[in-house]
């Protein structure tokens, strides 16, 4: 897609400043402070480094910030410390958005929305909203013109207070109680420490025995009394419509500090104030016909008696460094190097028809690439779905799977693969992650899986990029698709697949260009939690049919092969 720009003349730059200067100097609330100007601002894009995310935020009313020509984008801005946000002032350049919403945060990776709108009309808006938080976002999700999004000022207004100074996380593997606690085949274990853990694939659920019915509640015990300024809920889909937060001494004697009774679901982050040993969520209205359920009761204040929570990982460097690589460079024939790849034979999942073998359909070329190979043969003495062309139920295909399991894992990073991938009805080659925690027994989807590429044999033209979790798997995934520029055959030659994965989400670029978004705080406010902040292995490998794909036919061609040209971890 060629980078387009919009042409303006200095005049009429210089008279849209002077407007827009008369415009967005309008008068805040009486007890307001601008807070944000000559602020830390950071975006989700730039245009070019001239329309940089500073100049939001800058005080010059002749200098912009603008995005990249996508949805969604982000422009957010760090005020140094916590503050009560009373306002918020945009002064939109052309390139307005028509949806967008008004985010804090205390750490800039959780987000609470304070204000959202669907049909924004640009220009100069004066909004007047109630949160706190270190961080101000504005969250861009969808664009009123052909271009990206564009600031003239991005102003916010307030006064510097907020949660106490010391405010944390105080519910970390504290005892929990509950109405009811699920423990079936649909949710093994949904006790309430699940929902204390800071684990965001497990998950607290009334039971089932006697049919879900209302109320059902949970609370912790704090071990002490806190003052209680923040509560995390990440609902399950099985949510509250109604239900109140209360507070207690005794856990007998309750006091409720919110209340609600149009419950979004998803992940809620809740400003409150209240003072007790126990908290509790008293539902009292289902959003489903099933239970309540949670995968994280997190409370957040001073005071009680907290265990000290894991600390989170570190986001990667920038500029990003090389940490591993492999490029292929062995004589032909040569296996794949030991010290960093294992080879994974067996039956395929999904419905698959191959066998991996080890390691024998995969080797080095000679020419700097690895090959994995998928061949029409027949393995003796075992089962797989009825090949559509031969008609027999014993595996008539092999293939090959290898990854870095026991070699090698990471945690965020730059990883990407040069990939030419094959064509043909049936096949399916892929460049992904899975959770280390499945090699030690966490059974898929809770482990998480990241899928960097996927193409299917018989359309060529479109690519995969997807997250697999407990709430979102399988075709439920959360991600998106993509093709080449002017419709172009992804086998008809090597690309780079490229994911750039930190605490606040993952971009998936091919030779890039990026082609999928995926913002963390709106992945657990829409779909639910983001379980991808823990060590994640590579995987390569080319599967013959299986649900997603379907079968192959008479016209695939056998061999078929995937060549890698490199794979690279960058932190």
């Amino acid at each position: 897609m060629p980078h387009l720009t919009r042409p303006r003349s200095v005049a009429a730059l210089a008279a849209l400043s002077l407007l827009i200067g008369l415009l967005v100097a309008l008068p805040a609330r009486a007890a307001d402070v601008l807070l944000s100007q000559g602020k830390t601002a950071t975006a989700s894009s730039s245009e070019n480094v001239v329309f940089g995310a500073a100049a939001a935020v800058d005080g010059d009313a002749g200098t912009r910030w603008s995005s990249a020509f996508g949805d969604p984008q982000w422009i957010q801005v760090d005020l140094g410390t916590s503050a009560t946000i009373s306002q918020v002032q945009l002064a939109w350049e052309a390139a307005y958005a028509t949806a967008f919403q008004i985010q804090t945060s205390t750490d800039g990776n959780n987000w609470t929305t304070i204000n959202s709108t669907t049909n924004g009309a640009g220009g100069n808006q004066t909004l007047n909203v109630s949160g706190i938080g270190r961080y101000v976002r504005l969250l861009g999700t969808q664009r009123a013109t052909q271009w990206g999004y564009s600031l003239w000022e991005f102003k916010v207004f307030g006064s510097t207070s907020g949660p106490a100074p010391g405010s944390g996380l105080l519910s970390y593997n504290k005892p929990g109680v509950s109405s009811t606690q699920q423990h079936d085949g649909n949710c093994w274990e949904c006790t309430p420490a699940r929902a204390f853990d800071l684990d965001p694939a497990s998950r607290w659920a009334t039971a089932t025995d006697s049919g879900w019915v209302d109320p059902g509640w949970i609370y912790v015990d704090l071990g002490a009394t806190a003052q209680i300024d923040k509560v995390v809920l990440q609902w399950d889909p099985a949510s509250a419509k109604s239900y109140q937060l209360q507070v207690s001494n005794d856990a007998n004697n309750w006091t409720t500090i919110y209340s609600t009774t149009n419950g979004p679901g998803f992940k809620e982050t809740l400003t409150v104030s209240g003072s007790g040993r126990y908290v509790r969520m008293y539902g009292t209205q289902r959003n489903t016909p099933y239970g309540y359920s949670l995968w994280e009761f997190q409370v957040y204040g001073t005071g009680g008696a907290p265990n000290t929570p894991p600390t989170p990982p570190a986001d990667p460097a920038n500029p990003p460094q090389l940490i591993w690589e492999d490029n292929f460079n062995t004589p032909a024939g040569a296996k794949p190097d030991a010290t960093k790849w294992r080879a994974d034979p067996g039956i395929g999942q999904n419905n698959e028809l191959q066998v991996y073998t080890n390691n024998d359909n995969i080797q080095t070329d000679g020419q700097g690439n690895l090959v994995i190979e998928a061949r029409r043969q027949e393995t003796p003495g075992t089962t797989c779905p009825i090949d559509p062309v031969s008609g027999k139920g014993t595996c008539q295909y092999t293939s090959g799977r290898i990854n870095t399991g026991t070699k090698f894992d990471t945690t965020y990073g730059k990883i990407e693969a040069r990939i030419k991938v094959p064509k043909g009805n049936g096949l399916w080659p892929a460049f992904w992650m899975m959770g280390s925690d499945f090699l030690t027994g966490r059974p898929w989807p809770y482990n998480g899986e990241i899928d960097i590429m996927e193409i299917l044999g018989r359309e060529t033209t479109k690519g995969y990029s997807t997250l697999h979790a407990p709430a979102y798997n399988g075709a439920g995934g959360y991600g998106g698709t993509y093709g080449l520029p002017g419709g172009a055959d992804f086998a008809n030659d090597f690309h780079t697949w490229t994911m750039l994965w930190n605490s606040t989400g993952i971009t998936y670029q091919v030779d890039g260009t990026t082609v999928v978004t995926i913002d963390k705080a709106q992945l657990e406010a829409t779909r639910g939690p983001w379980v991808f902040d823990h060590p994640f292995y590579l995987i390569l490998n080319l599967a013959v049919g299986g649900d997603f794909p379907g079968p192959p036919n008479a016209q695939t061609p056998f061999p078929s092969r995937m060549l890698v040209d490199y794979v690279r971890v960058y932190h």
